[in-house]
């Protein structure tokens, strides 16, 4: 039997329900055993997505993390098993994954991404995948992807509420023009929790949009923004638009020899953010409350309008109004008011320091 070429027996009878595929073919599963994927962050997204990326027959998968494996780990980081307590996540990762497919090549990373080592870490690989939790070392992926020339697909979690996108050079707006700068604190999933099953909804999703990249097959996400709520399964797509201004793809931004490695990370704060002083100049505005509280707990003097059912709560608000939007610390709503800016809400923002700078305003 003549087999095809760069496709041994064992890999037709192993990929045969998906070769069959007239999408995919002999062809399709060429290109996935010549691709190469990076995964950055080998957690709750990171666990599924690597998983089937190389039951798909992906070639090569680069796994970087630098953390240890713990038990409140394992309710939703299916890579792992309780035996793997305390070992590298990476390394733990990588035989897991060698014994699913070891006509897989894993590359294992344990260290940290950041902007020291971005570029090295990324170089040689055809799509990056961002399974982080950490924004530092996002917007260094995101940066140095982008100086590459290196679509990033791209998944994150809050609670019970998901994002998906992809930015790729040349196709759409990047991470920047979507989230200028990281807030000045985040709430990771240690801190908020979140709902065991999201991570392996989102990751599968993940995985979904990497293959149809190598593929060459389907409609990309690049320039759209996919947000999933699990509770409700509501599924909600935003547009996503270039910012001329931005400091990494817009108008006088180059991406040369001489870019920078790193951008700015942290700014002391954006136009997404109030504080008490600034409320003086704004004129009449309406506070919401986007805690995930009964309404009967919603904070005296402002509008119940929970995270979890903002986008409920569009139809009415009148977009000529101006919105400031209230949590416990300042953070989710500050991701509220960007989601609401992405939905056509324009004079929304986020009150810096939460509820407690605001019961100060009603004393």
């Amino acid at each position: 039997m003549n087999m095809p070429a760069g496709l041994s027996a064992l890999e037709l009878e192993r990929y045969a329900r998906q070769v069959c595929l007239p999408e995919m073919g002999i062809a399709g599963q060429q290109a996935l055993k010549g691709a190469k994927v990076l995964i950055v962050g080998v957690g709750g997204l990171g666990s599924p997505l690597a998983s089937y990326l190389v039951a798909a027959g992906v070639g090569k998968v680069g796994l970087v993390d630098p953390d240890q494996v713990s038990l409140s780990n394992l309710q939703r980081q299916i890579l792992y098993a309780t035996r793997d307590a305390d070992r590298p996540k990476v390394w733990a990762a990588k035989a897991r994954l060698e014994a699913l497919n070891p006509e897989v090549a894993i590359v294992g990373h344990e260290e940290a991404l950041d902007a020291s080592n971005a570029v090295r870490l990324l170089t040689g690989y055809d799509v990056i995948a961002d399974a982080t939790d950490n924004f530092a070392a996002r917007y260094a992926l995101m940066d140095a992807a982008w100086r590459l020339g290196l679509p990033v697909v791209h998944a994150s979690l809050y609670r019970h509420e998901g994002q998906l996108a992809v930015f790729a050079p040349g196709e759409g707006p990047c991470y920047r023009c979507l989230c200028p700068t990281p807030p000045l604190t985040a709430t990771n999933c240690a801190d908020a929790g979140v709902f065991g099953v999201l991570p392996g909804m989102l990751g599968t999703m993940q995985a979904n949009e990497v293959l149809k990249r190598i593929l060459g097959i389907g409609r990309s996400l690049s320039g759209r923004f996919l947000m999933v709520e699990a509770l409700t399964m509501r599924f909600t797509e935003i547009g996503m638009a270039a910012d001329p201004a931005c400091p990494l793809c817009g108008d006088h931004a180059g991406v040369t020899a001489d870019f920078p490695a790193e951008l700015p990370f942290y700014a002391e704060a954006d136009d997404l953010e109030l504080d008490a002083a600034d409320l003086r100049d704004l004129g009449e505005v309406t506070f919401l409350d986007v805690r995930d509280v009964p309404s009967a707990a919603a904070l005296a003097g402002a509008r119940p309008a929970p995270f979890a059912r903002l986008l409920d709560e569009l139809a009415t608000l009148p977009v000529e109004r101006r919105y400031v939007l209230v949590c416990d610390f300042g953070e989710q709503s500050r991701h509220a008011a960007r989601m609401l800016r992405a939905a056509g809400v324009p004079l929304v923002w986020s009150l810096k320091g939460g509820s407690r700078v605001f019961e100060g305003l009603k004393r």
